[in-house]
């Protein structure tokens, strides 16, 4: 069996957790199966490095930022390989570009286009488990490049889809998937099994668990996923296809994000191809747009509104402001200061009226929404950043998800 699994920056943060990754590898190899393991940079190394060049500049060249942080996997997969061969169990470590990770060149946030697996097959057929720095990858123009944060899931992913790889288990600090943040919800329960589409709101909804494009490309090729912790032999949550519509749950989980920002602009053209402009705009600077709100037609204008990531938010403020005069805008405003809080759950689709529970449960509690956004399985709120723990815990009690407990 072929095995593809990923270690976390928390479980190799230090030596002697390092020397735990590396016995737990040799055991899965004991048992007769061949191992990749895709590896995070050391616990907060990727932070401090980000610091480092803060001290430097605050407008870093993407490429030189890519260049920079790829080196913090570097060194957790050498330790990592040294670690193994202490054991007595052969193993090799490879950057991205030596596994042959090739992305697109957009730096800092990458995507992978193809994996090349010969040095990978290579290297397994010699007996070695090797050990893959993840989050990096290579351009055509042979520069490093970056997959952004939480890239290192996505890397683990895709090798698993190259390699056909029996199994793909994600190794993190928690025991799995739960209702919702335990560090916040302390009566949040863990889930045995969540579908794809679930998951992958949840982790585009701040769930840090997994990253979102990691979920994306196992749903498109059906690779079951396996998030358990590190630091215990406990089995996880599965993370697989739906097999029914109906679910025992109408809502699986509750999230939160913190890295949003909103921008509004005044008194834009109420005319064809303004919103086109405006959001081509910023999809050609990289920048993603997440909820959008357009108001009512007054005196042939309306204001539109839009979040982004708060890493996203000078650059956008630069798009907008130089694409002002052409939308006709009057203005624009920011506001950092907000979250957003979201409830997830693939049986929403058959139960009308969740939304209005989530919104009267808030509502009552004097938790002001100032945007909103549906889709068949989710329902998110943006709000004050500093109502939203409380809201997940309201919400969390609201729909029930609280984990059983002894009488």
């Amino acid at each position: 069996m072929l095995v593809v699994q990923k270690y976390g920056g928390s479980s190799v943060a230090d030596a002697e957790r390092i020397r735990r990754v590396a016995r737990r590898v040799a055991g899965v190899r004991s048992e007769g199966h061949s191992i990749v393991v895709v590896v995070s940079a050391m616990g907060d190394t990727t932070d401090d490095l980000i610091n480092l060049v803060k001290e430097i500049t605050n407008s870093p060249p993407e490429r030189e930022m890519d260049m920079i942080l790829s080196t913090g996997e570097q060194v957790s997969i050498a330790l990592l390989a040294m670690a193994i061969k202490e054991t007595g169990v052969p193993a090799i470590s490879l950057t991205g570009v030596q596994v042959g990770i090739m992305t697109d060149n957009a730096h800092t946030k990458a995507r992978i286009l193809e994996v090349r697996t010969d040095r990978l097959k290579k290297e397994l057929d010699a007996g070695n488990i090797v050990i893959v720095a993840g989050f990096q990858g290579v351009d055509d123009a042979n520069d490093i490049t970056t997959l952004g944060r939480g890239g290192s899931d996505t890397t683990a992913v895709a090798l698993a889809v190259a390699l056909k790889a029996d199994l793909c288990e994600i190794y993190t600090d928690v025991d799995g998937v739960y209702t919702a943040d335990p560090r916040i919800e302390p009566n949040a329960a863990k889930l045995d099994v969540v579908f794809y589409n679930e998951m992958l709101e949840l982790a585009n909804l701040g769930a840090v668990v997994l990253h979102p494009r990691s979920v994306e490309l196992a749903m498109q090729y059906s690779i079951p996923l396996h998030v358990r912790s590190s630091f215990n032999h406990n089995l996880g949550t599965i993370v697989k296809e739906v097999d029914s519509m109906e679910r025992s749950l109408v809502v699986t989980g509750v999230a939160y994000d913190l890295n949003v920002a909103k921008i509004g602009l005044y008194d834009v053209f109420d005319k064809p191809g303004i919103a086109y402009k405006l959001f081509k705009s910023l999809a050609d600077n990289k920048i993603n747009v997440d909820m959008i709100i357009q108001s009512a037609t007054r005196d042939e204008r309306n204001d539109i509104s839009f979040t982004c990531s708060r890493d996203d938010l000078h650059k956008a403020l630069s798009v907008v402001q130089e694409i002002l005069p052409e939308i006709g805008a009057s203005g624009m405003t920011s506001n950092d200061n907000v979250a957003k809080v979201s409830i997830v759950g693939a049986g929403m689709v058959s139960n009308p009226g969740v939304a209005a529970m989530m919104f009267g449960a808030l509502a009552e509690e004097g938790i002001n929404l100032e945007m909103i956004s549906t889709s068949e399985i989710k329902t998110s709120c943006v709000i004050e950043e500093g109502e939203a723990k409380r809201a997940i815990q309201i919400l969390h009690d609201k729909f029930n998800l609280a984990k059983e407990t002894d009488s």
